[in-house]
């Protein structure tokens, strides 16, 4: 059983850009904490949280990793996370199980893509924010200038809670201390700053404060802290290094008496809501006693303990032998073993606790983001969606083996359940099985990871870009589809009218058939045939969109009538329509942002320029670079990896997110039809 409550209970995800050394700060605070004997080391691969074969062999993290320890009287769930943004799906996903980030920052490098990106997320999901500028041991730091830049981008409440001293050897706390000498600034007046903010979180203290001008107690301290913390009027900044130990033991002293337990952060914001009424909010409450509510926030496949869903205790007790329901399901499961995980090995335990972090095996039923509960009552709940960056960079892939097509099914769908940022599609246009990730970096790992662990060997090429088609103007449709071949013969006729809808509303399929002239019975074959048309696309071969289909008449027989009819009937009404209708081909638009050095950026610019790109903004970053964002179509930069390193030397990174749809041009849309006539064709 727990030897500890859930009020002593601290869950935390450390996220920041790649290279901000958080699986060192792992290591470090594990290491101080006396959770492990010696201290490992990314260099050498002999880190608890880079224990995969890939994580070694690349030098940084590639997975979310899952470890906790004991710390002055609070046991603390710590979870590493991969900071390049082509692994953000695992960095985002984590914040579902925590109730503070600590963001890191490279002292070297200062604010980078992943810094801003984890900052934003972590705020939208209400979750207490600490940046911990690591690495100040290394030569020619601006630390001033970085706390500067710190404020000046996320907001004056970033504020400082210790101070670096002695030659940045260690650091000095300046909210118990109101003196002392440090390397910059002042220890009395970062006190001040502190005190000031916190004092306005309580009435009483700040009335008090105002009249006798003493600090309150510590104690007095933590109730207005916590509740700055949780309503974002207070963004702690702490220094450490994790190499040489400075600030370790102060940030476990801060997680310990300062960070919000279960009970004091922002309630997770769970709904309840049969499909078609609105959602209603509720918050879980993080009582032992009531029934379980969970969320599975990451799914591993492994290739000893099978399926695992890691899911975080928001109310309730979870014990072995437990009987869970899985979201809606009526069907019960047993929790046979039930486990934390710390770094790659899984150690059984007899209970979780609201606040735990835990673990089941080998139950298929469970999926990333699923609810888990014990009570009837608690169907239709789900918790608020995290905002994932889409995956965009597609790599077509098929077996070099015949006969191997099942295994990449199977294998794609468990990779697929492990990554919410990566995504499988089979068009069923080009018959080509695409797979989608945030980046190069993104699929070259899951393409190594097939190969090493599934022993599955792939080729791969460039997808077909993933335009649609839709339609500018009103349009009707109609087909009278007979056929007799002698017996019982086919027969449906189908009137219809199509609209254009809003970009990204999708489909909708409307009937206005009158006096059962189609019988209800053929109705759903009807829209199974519009939606072939709609799917195999009718000007260019892409699928179509946004079309409001209205099927107004028709006319059936009462021997021929037959489903297959008024799927075909439906099927060609649509075609009919669309190719009246003033039809578009639409191209995928995304936005772009470069981090490159900064006598970079004209290059960058104009090479975005020539791609039909439209620059939104620049601007400079500490190290001597820069940033560059703008929007371009993705048709454009399918070779951007290879082109940015050229500009760069391999000093630029980038990331893209899918923004909206938008017409092609007039030429580019002439071509991609004059390719799928010729396929017809030739087909």
């Amino acid at each position: 059983m727990a030897t500890y409550t859930t009020d002593s209970i601290r869950a935390v995800a450390l996220v920041g850009h790649g290279g901000a050394g958080k699986t060192t700060l792992a290591e470090a605070l594990l290491f101080k904490a006396g959770a492990i004997v010696a201290k490992g080391s990314v260099e050498k691969g002999s880190t608890v949280c880079d224990f995969d074969a890939q994580e070694k062999t690349a030098g940084h993290s590639l997975n979310s990793a899952l470890v906790n320890f004991a710390a002055e009287g609070v046991h603390v769930h710590l979870i590493d996370t991969p900071g390049y943004p082509d692994f953000a799906g695992q960095a985002v996903a984590a914040l579902a199980g925590v109730e503070t980030a600590l963001v890191v920052i490279n002292a070297q490098t200062g604010i980078e893509l992943a810094t801003e990106r984890m900052m934003r997320a972590a705020q939208a999901r209400g979750l207490a924010r600490m940046v911990v500028i690591n690495k100040i041991d290394a030569d020619n730091l601006d630390l001033p200038g970085l706390v500067n830049q710190i404020r000046e981008r996320f907001g004056k409440e970033c504020l400082l809670l210790d101070l670096p001293a002695h030659g940045r050897k260690e650091v000095l706390d300046v909210l118990e201390h109101d003196a002392g000498d440090a390397d910059f600034d002042s220890i009395a007046h970062a006190h001040r700053e502190l005190i000031d903010q916190l004092v306005e979180e309580d009435e009483s203290l700040l009335a008090r404060y105002l009249d006798d001008g003493k600090d309150p107690d510590a104690a007095e301290l933590h109730a207005p802290f916590e509740k700055a913390l949780r309503a974002g009027h207070l963004v702690p900044i702490l220094f450490v290094s994790a190499r040489t130990g400075a600030g370790i033991g102060e940030l476990l002293h801060v997680l310990a008496s300062l960070a919000p337990n279960p009970a004091e952060g922002n309630p997770p914001p769970f709904y309840k809501g049969e499909p078609g009424r609105a959602a209603e909010a509720f918050a879980a409450q993080p009582d032992a006693a009531r029934h379980v509510l969970a969320h599975v926030f990451k799914i591993i496949s492994d290739p000893y303990m099978g399926k695992v869903g890691v899911f975080r205790v928001h109310q309730g007790t979870v014990r072995k032998d437990s009987q869970l329901f899985v979201g809606d399901g009526k069907k019960p499961f047993k929790v046979g073993h039930l486990y934390q995980i710390q770094g790659k090995d899984y150690v059984e335990v007899d209970s979780l606790l609201p606040g735990d972090i835990g673990a089941i095996a080998k139950v298929e039923e469970i999926d990333f983001d699923a609810v888990l509960h014990d009570s009837h009552d608690e169907d239709h709940i789900h918790l608020k969606p995290l905002e994932f960056p889409r995956p965009m960079q597609g790599l077509a892939v098929e077996t070099k083996r015949k006969g191997d097509e099942q295994r990449l099914f199977d294998i794609l769908h468990k990779l697929e359940l492990e990554d919410p940022c990566f995504e499988v599609e089979r068009h069923p246009t080009t018959h080509e099985t695409v797979i989608r990730g945030l980046g190069e970096m993104h699929l070259r790992y899951k393409l190594e990871k097939m190969a090493t662990q599934f022993k599955l060997e792939l080729d791969t090429k460039p997808p077909l870009i993933p335009y649609r088609e839709t339609i500018t103007a009103n349009a009707e449709g109609h087909c009278r589809h007979k056929k007799q071949s002698g017996g019982a013969g086919q027969f449906g006729e189908v009137y219809l009218k199509i609209e254009p809808l809003e970009r990204g509303a999708g489909f909708e399929f409307v009937d206005r058939v009158k006096g059962g002239v189609i019988p209800g019975v053929f109705m759903a074959s009807v829209e199974k045939g519009v939606r072939q048309a709609l799917t195999d696309g009718v000007i260019a071969g892409f699928p179509a969109q946004d079309i409001r289909v209205i099927v107004y008449d028709g006319k059936t027989h009462a021997v021929d009538g037959k489903d297959i009819a008024f799927v075909t009937a439906g099927r060609k009404a649509t075609v009919e329509a669309i190719r009246v209708a003033s039809p578009i081909v639409l191209e995928p638009i995304v936005t772009i942002e470069i981090v490159a050095p900064e006598a970079t950026i004209g290059d960058l610019t104009g090479d975005l320029s020539s791609r039909r790109g439209h620059i939104t903004g620049t601007s400079p970053r500490p190290g001597g670079t820069a940033s560059v964002t703008g929007e371009v179509p993705l048709a454009e930069i399918t070779d951007y990896a290879s082109r940015l390193k050229s500009l760069t030397g391999g000093q630029g990174a980038y990331s893209i997110e899918f923004a909206r749809h938008a017409q092609v041009p007039p030429q580019i849309q002439q071509k991609l039809a004059a390719n799928f006539k010729l396929k017809d064709e030739e087909e």
